[in-house]
């Protein structure tokens, strides 16, 4: 298929003193020197999603249509979170729970950091919780290990590193490879409304 697709990435940290939106500038970064991706970047910290999720045929806030929006306009999603006590942030579960099919027949990638621990704990347990939305978790993920001592103050790598620019590339070539696939089996099928 040809055309640009649209690329949602979420930043899951909302705590203070954040981490995530330099590893998130760095990610989008990367997204943004591809002409056949286009990047809507959605922070959670910002988004004004409630945390007590409405009743079934309850007015829905408007922080949520909004954001649902967006998430339905997408074609594949990223995922930037911390690992916390090995797993993944509240207001990550809280902002996945809101929604239901504006996750469906989407690919999902996950960019995990932390500071000492191994960090794929939290990309395990989003590969579940995406699975059951029927989201499709892409084997491809990302963990940066030791993340505060790769990036400068500016958000900038101190050092190059290839292996880490190599796992950039592989991420978003599997992505690209399924939003594509699953776009043109959207359109194909009754199953996904």
């Amino acid at each position: 298929m040809t055309g640009w697709l649209r690329i949602a990435m979420i930043t899951g940290s909302t705590r203070a003193g954040r981490f995530g939106p330099l590893v998130a500038d760095w990610f989008g970064g990367r997204i943004g020197r591809r002409r056949d991706l286009e990047l809507d970047r959605i922070d959670l910290a910002t988004a004004g999603l409630p945390d007590q999720l409405t009743e079934p045929g309850e007015e829905v806030p408007a922080p949520v249509r909004e954001l649902g929006a967006r998430l339905a306009a997408a074609d594949a999603f990223v995922v930037v979170t911390p690992e916390y006590n090995q797993s993944f942030p509240a207001a990550v579960k809280n902002a996945i729970d809101w929604f239901d099919a504006e996750w469906a027949a989407k690919p999902v990638s996950i960019v995990a950091y932390c500071r000492d621990a191994e960090g794929g704990q939290a990309a395990a347990q989003l590969r579940q919780v995406f699975g059951e939305l029927n989201a499709v978790p892409i084997r491809r993920t990302m963990t940066i290990r030791n993340a505060w001592q790769r990036f400068g103050a500016d958000g900038s790598w101190p050092r190059r590193d290839p292996e880490l620019e190599e796992s950039v590339n592989a991420v978003l070539d599997q992505l690209t490879w399924w939003a594509n696939a699953l776009r043109v089996a959207r359109t194909a099928s009754p199953f996904v409304q």
